[in-house]
């Protein structure tokens, strides 16, 4: 081994700048957080370039003193903690002291920033941790930051970069999940030069969901308020129909942070059980608020990563509260078609625009007022506007330079301080639920449903109220055999038919080990099997569901499907076979049954918890109001 020496400070910055600038978008969540951390209620990111080239970020929150912003670019520097102990209750978005170190490290970085009731702002550049003089320049209140030319001084690290689309696009996406975990900040996201989309802050979680996915979006979502034992759930819900083939779509915020953990994943995939289709995942926005000394944020400094002091006590909470919001709606989906209604969404104002209605709200309507700018512009003591706050020159080579633009002096137009984050955002929450309506499926419902008939042997059709509903069959006695076999087993009453004789089946080496592996479940479901010699194996007892269908073929399949799929723990070998065993015994598509049959299983599909789904996720039943139908006939056109 070679001779050990210390490394010098740039080099070190460089290292630790790995771990915090991995890309564009690192130096982007880190100046949002900071932004987010300092009271802001506005944030305006600008990129070109894909972030590589160009990154600016401005916000109006409390802004940094001219003393401590050479600090600032100090490594562990940070005013969001200041022992030990606080990282027990970590309330801020940032508390490393890492970010702005790493950043100016690889980059050409300009801080901008005024605080309330200074007349001017400062200037400082750091080129690559090179730390310039501190200038005087015109600015509103909060701070902005420029981060131009990524990794110019290592350009290894900047060859691995992907292209500036895909990078940009990264950006996107975590500016969506930033404005969906901060609903009370306006965010505004400019690439390139032109906006893809803003936020107005106005504290409405559906909203932002309208303005990142759509008006489709907004219609299929349910919300959920929920308090389980400490962990509070809030946000909404998609329902089944808007299920995704991936957890692109799965958004889930802890204490406001957004993260990725397999636990609340599958948490939240517990919750939709019985609602999804196998390898479906599904749509949420979901804000869960837990005791800070509950869960460790310090694991990596990408914060991305936690970890929970009580991993089955938070999934079980979650599950819980997922499944328990959408036992509560109805599932019925309805045909696709025209005249939906339309969420109503208000129009999106600039950042600080709430500010700057806040700050002269009598004297918009003074069109002679020489205090008010109708170009609804912010306007500070120095007389810069929010628009045009600065000009950033890279006429000279790779350096950007940051000029004050010095307008003529304006009025003075003073802007209130930032609105403080509620301290229980769960005050509201009543007023959205929704108000009680009688369901399709229940009892008293059933009185009045119209039973016209099944086509194609397969659909039951039947009429309540302005609505006409489809019923498929085999989904829907699949759901109420599975309901059936689960009550039995779970009061150990699985009824079996003795097989006299009994019934040999070959199984191959793989098909051996899984009987080996499942021997015991798959007793406690009503299958004995035996030794028979060799390879073979006798099959003595079946559960009674299956009794008359090809037994030694139901078995091998049930077989193959844990082999193929896996069982995991018990409970979901359990689960797993009995709802292969509901499918195959359900009467099939095709199928002809009778009237009295029909009434049988609709009674007992409207005794269930969950009658709109069967075991695997398919949907029993869905609708088609008198409104749509008409539509389709032309007796109303619009």
């Amino acid at each position: 081994m070679g001779k050990i020496h210390l490394l010098d400070d740039n080099t070190i910055d460089k290292i630790a700048a790995g771990e915090v600038v991995e890309r564009p978008a690192s130096i982007v969540k880190e100046l949002v957080e900071n932004a987010m951390d300092s009271g802001a209620d506005a944030v305006t990111v600008e990129i070109k370039g894909g972030g590589i080239d160009f990154i600016r970020v401005t916000d109006n929150g409390c802004g940094i003193a001219e003393e401590d912003m050479p600090n600032a670019f100090m490594r562990h520097a940070t005013s969001k903690i200041s022992s030990i102990d606080d990282l027990e209750s970590i309330a801020s978005m940032g508390f490393r002291g890492e970010a702005l170190a790493s950043i100016a490290s690889v980059c050409k970085v300009t801080m901008i920033s005024k605080q309330p009731g200074e007349l001017m702002g400062h200037k400082l550049c750091v080129d690559g941790g090179v730390m310039g003089d501190i200038e005087d320049i015109g600015a509103p209140d909060g701070t902005t930051i420029i981060a131009a030319h990524l990794f110019f001084n290592t350009p290894v690290r900047r060859k691995f970069l992907k292209t500036a689309a895909a990078e940009g696009n990264t950006i996107a996406e975590l500016m969506e999940h930033l404005a969906l975990g901060r609903p009370d900040i306006s965010f505004k996201f400019v690439q390139n030069g032109n906006t893809r989309f803003m936020t107005s802050g106005s504290g409405e979680l559906k909203e932002v969901i309208h303005r990142i996915y759509g008006r489709d979006a907004v219609r299929s979502v349910i919300p959920v308020f929920r308090e389980i034992d400490g962990i509070k759930i809030d946000g909404y819900l998609g329902s089944p129909a808007m299920n995704r083939p991936n957890r692109n779509f799965e958004n889930y915020f802890l204490n406001r942070r957004y993260i990725k953990s397999d636990v609340l994943s599958r948490s939240i995939e517990e919750g939709y059980k019985g609602y999804m289709m196998q390898h479906k995942f599904p749509f949420c926005v979901l804000h869960i608020s837990m005791d800070s000394a509950e869960v460790d944020v310090n694991v990596h400094p990408s914060k991305m990563d936690v970890r929970f002091h009580d991993r089955e006590g938070v999934f079980d909470k979650l599950s819980r509260g997922v499944s328990t919001a959408l036992h509560e709606q109805e599932m019925i989906p309805e045909s696709e078609g025209e005249g939906s209604i339309k969420p109503v969404i208000t129009d999106t104002p600039e950042p600080f625009e709430k500010a700057r209605t806040a700050a002269a709200p009598a004297a918009e309507d003074d069109h002679n007022s020489p205090s008010v700018d109708h170009n609804r512009h912010y306007v500070d003591q120095s007389g810069h506007s929010d628009r045009d706050i600065f000009e950033v020159d890279f006429s000279n080579g790779d350096e950007a330079e940051v000029k004050d633009f010095k307008p003529a002096p304006a009025p003075v137009v003073k802007k209130p301080a930032p609105a403080p984050i509620p301290e229980d955002p769960w005050k509201n929450a009543q007023q959205l639920s929704m108000l009680p309506v009688e369901r399709v499926i229940s009892a008293n419902a059933r009185k009045q449903y119209n039973l016209l008939g099944c086509v194609f042997n397969t659909y039951w059709i039947f009429s309540y109220q302005d609505k006409v509903y489809f019923v498929d069959q085999h989904a829907a006695h699949e759901k109420v055999n599975y309901e059936r076999l689960v009550a039995q087993h779970e009061k150990a009453k699985i009824y079996v038919q003795q097989l006299a004789p009994p019934i040999i089946v070959s199984l191959s080496h793989s098909e051996t080990d899984i009987l080996n592996e499942y021997k015991q479940e798959l007793e406690e479901l009503g299958f004995t099997v035996e030794e028979f010699g060799g390879n073979e194996y006798a099959l003595s007892t079946v559960p009674m569901e299956l009794y008359k269908k090809d037994s030694a073929s139901l078995f091998l399949e049930i077989l193959n499907d844990l082999g193929l799929r896996g069982g995991g723990k018990a409970p979901g070998v359990i689960d797993r076979v009995l709802a292969t065993m509901a499918c195959k015994a359900a009467v099939k598509g095709g199928d002809v049954i009778s009237r009295e049959e029909m009434d049988t299983v609709l009674d007992e599909l409207l005794s269930l918890k969950n009658p709109y789904h069967c075991p695997h996720g398919r949907p029993t039943i869905f609708s088609m109001t008198r409104t749509e139908l008409e539509k389709k006939f032309k007796r109303i056109v619009s």
